[in-house]
C-alpha cells in the first residue's frame, strides 16, 4: 500500500484464521484488500461453494464463529486463473460507494504474453460481445458488441515472450485475453483464447495494482499485489 492512508485502525492479520490461498495485503473497519492466488474462485459457483475467496474471508473476519454477525461484501472479482488484488467490503454502505465510483478507480494489470508485439506502447481496441456458449470475442457491430479499451506497454522480452503492463480502461469481461490474442499474441497459459502450451502451469495475468477512494475517508489509496516469479521463470526461460 502506498501514501494516503486513512485514519482509520489499521488491523493485523489474524495467523491463526488466515485464509488458504491469500495474502492480506490490508485491512481496517472499513474496506479488506487481498492478493488472491492464481486458481482460487473469488466467489462460489454452482460447482464450488466454499472454497472462494468469499468464504474463506468471511471465515476469516467471524474468526471461526459461525455464530458471528460480521461478514465481507463482494465489490468486484478477478477471474479464478487470475491473481492479484482483490477488495472486499465490510459493510453494505461501503460496498455501494465503492462499485459506485468504480469507474473512477485505475487498475493496473501485469501479463506474460507469446511472442512480440510490433508497436511497444499503445491501446487495443474493439468492441466485446459473448456467445452462446459465454466466449467474447470482438466485432465491429456497435449494435451487438461494448467497447473495450486496453491500454499497454511492453516493459521486457525474450525469445518467446513478452512482459506487458496494462492499464485497464475499460472493465470488459476477459478483455485484456481477447485483445491480446485478436493481436496474435495471446496470454501465455490461457486455455479459451490461446494456444495450449503445455509448459505453461498457469495464466499469466496478474492483478498488480488497484487505486481507490477509501469509503471512510474519502482518501485515494494504491493497493499492490507482487510480481509472481514464475513470470520471471517464463521470461527467462
Amino acid at each position: 500500500m502506498k501514501p494516503d492512508r486513512p485514519k482509520r485502525k489499521i488491523k493485523k492479520p489474524s495467523k491463526r484464521h488466515q485464509p488458504r490461498g491469500l495474502t492480506i495485503l490490508y485491512e481496517d473497519d472499513d474496506i479488506l484488500v487481498v492478493d488472491k492466488m492464481s486458481g482460487l474462485l473469488s466467489m462460489s459457483n454452482s460447482k464450488t461453494r466454499d472454497r472462494t475467496a468469499y468464504f474463506a474471508l468471511n471465515n476469516y473476519v467471524r474468526k471461526g464463529n459461525a455464530k458471528s454477525r460480521k461478514r465481507i461484501y463482494i465489490v468486484h472479482r478477478l477471474d479464478r486463473d487470475t491473481s492479484g488484488v482483490l477488495l472486499f467490503a465490510k459493510s453494505e454502505i461501503n460496498k455501494r460507494f465503492l462499485q459506485d465510483h468504480w469507474k473512477e478507480f485505475s487498475k493496473k494489470y501485469y501479463a506474460v504474453i507469446h511472442g512480440s508485439m510490433v508497436e511497444k506502447e499503445g491501446v487495443l481496441s474493439s468492441y466485446l460481445a459473448e456467445n452462446a456458449v459465454n466466449k467474447m470475442y470482438s466485432t465491429e457491430d456497435k449494435k451487438v458488441g461494448k467497447l473495450a479499451q486496453t491500454g499497454y506497454k511492453v516493459i521486457q522480452e525474450s525469445k518467446r515472450y513478452s512482459l506487458v503492463e496494462i492499464d485497464l480502461l475499460t472493465g470488459r469481461k476477459n478483455q485484456i485475453r481477447v485483445h491480446f490474442a485478436d493481436a496474435g499474441c495471446p496470454v501465455a497459459g490461457d486455455k479459451i483464447y490461446g494456444g495450449k502450451d503445455k509448459a505453461v502451469k498457469r495464466l499469466t495475468l496478474h492483478a498488480g495494482t488497484l487505486n481507490v477512494i477509501h469509503p471512510g475517508t474519502k482518501q485515494r489509496m494504491t493497493f499492490e499485489a507482487e510480481l509472481p516469479t514464475y513470470f520471471q521463470h517464463l521470461l527467462n526461460r
